[in-house]
């Protein structure tokens, strides 16, 4: 697994992944929150199955050696 995901990428997908679990956890948005698991994970890992299927790159020459 390559990293196929930026700094800035990453850090959006972890801040959206913490607030919607949040929500979740404060029965604001109901079990649909817990789906942040999702970008929180992929946020962490800097690596997005999805990014790879759609052939996009967000991450940076110097990271990607």
């Amino acid at each position: 697994m390559k990293c196929n995901s930026g700094m800035i990428d990453r850090a959006i997908r972890v801040i959206a992944g913490l607030v919607l679990i949040a929500l979740a956890a404060a029965g604001t948005i109901g079990l649909w929150g817990w789906i942040g698991v999702v970008p929180l994970l992929t946020g962490v890992v800097g690596f997005c199955p999805a990014y790879t299927m759609l052939g996009i790159n967000t991450c940076s020459a110097k990271a990607k050696q």
